[in-house]
């Protein structure tokens, strides 16, 4: 391989490390929300370079060293531990790209990334505001706030409607099952299991 067929290889690399990353709902989130600070963006722009740096120093990485690095940079940069079984599936395709990448086959590089971007999830939280029950007596209302309810939904990003990015159903709770003994005084909600 010539040295201008490597730097673009590199380059693709590089490329498909951070469409990668931009794809993974974790990172997503934590950035969205601002985890990171004022400069999740930046940390986030940052996290591609550092992972393509950490590859190429270090030719021969197992998968759980992969994951160990990616988990320690959320844990370190986002103050977020991923536990949604995300974290071996980007590792995977990581180490997929890194083998690409060792072996000059920039098609392939190009192709990962093409089918990331085709099936990119954009994923947001948003706050819902949930009201308390409408037979409470009006004096009562003022006792009682509104909590707030974090929802996690997924759109589509360019991909076809078929399935690549479910969309939740939400779901309210069932107004005959929060009962007013349930809402303690700082705000939380005991949920009890159906009997």
């Amino acid at each position: 391989m010539m040295a201008g067929e490597a730097e673009d290889v590199r380059v693709l690399f590089g490329a498909a490390v951070r469409a990668a990353l931009d794809a993974w709902p974790a990172l997503q989130i934590a950035v969205e929300n601002g985890f990171g600070g004022v400069h999740s963006q930046e940390k986030a722009e940052w996290l591609g370079g550092a992972v393509e740096d950490y590859f190429i120093a270090n030719a021969d990485l197992e998968l759980e060293e992969v994951e160990d690095f990616l988990g320690e940079l959320m844990t370190n940069e986002f103050d977020t531990v991923v536990e949604d079984g995300s974290l071996p599936q980007v590792s995977q395709q990581l180490q997929t790209m890194f083998h690409h990448f060792q072996k000059g086959d920039g098609a392939a590089l190009q192709e990962m990334t093409s089918q990331i971007n085709q099936k990119k999830c954009k994923v947001t939280a948003t706050a819902l505001k949930t009201a308390k029950e409408t037979d409470v007596a009006e004096e009562d209302v003022d006792s009682v706030e509104e909590m707030e309810v974090k929802e996690v939904t997924a759109t589509n990003d360019g991909a076809t409607a078929d399935g690549v990015c479910p969309q939740p159903q939400p779901s309210d709770p069932d107004p005959q099952t929060i009962k007013e003994e349930d809402i303690v005084e700082d705000g939380w909600t005991i949920v009890r299991r159906k009997k």
